[in-house]
């Protein structure tokens, strides 16, 4: 088995306004809307209609926190799709995390906290 993680999901207390948030950020990264419901909207590559990333109202119905210690690692090409990514979630309301740059271990990443405090992380790994 070559995929470990089948599918990340996060919550949200306002499922347009998320919308409206990550359709462009996930574009850049190549992904787009393949599953719409009154309850989440799923993005997944656009080759293929498999949903990778999802974001949900909670199917308990309370309201949507974030984790303390618990974030989403996605996946980018280049520098320039981490920068744009970064730059793009922070016009769109996200809060910075942690600029776009070269970490300890090599990699390229930004860092930011989406309108519900989900934190997300895009890397570029290094060549």
């Amino acid at each position: 088995m070559s995929n470990v993680i089948s599918f990340v999901m996060v919550g949200t207390n306002d499922l347009e306004k998320s919308n409206k948030f990550y359709e462009p950020i996930m574009k850049l990264l190549g992904l787009k809307q393949v599953s719409v419901t009154d309850r989440y909207i799923g993005y997944g590559h656009q080759s293929d209609n498999v949903v990778i990333f999802y974001i949900t109202k909670p199917h308990n119905k309370e309201k949507a926190s974030f984790g303390n210690g618990t974030m989403v690692a996605l996946s980018a090409d280049t520098k320039e799709i981490v920068d744009s990514f970064h730059a793009k979630a922070l016009e769109n309301g996200a809060t910075d995390e942690g600029k776009p740059g070269t970490r300890s271990d090599g990699n390229y990443y930004g860092y930011i906290r989406d309108l519900d405090g989900n934190k997300i992380t895009v890397r570029c790994v290094a060549n």
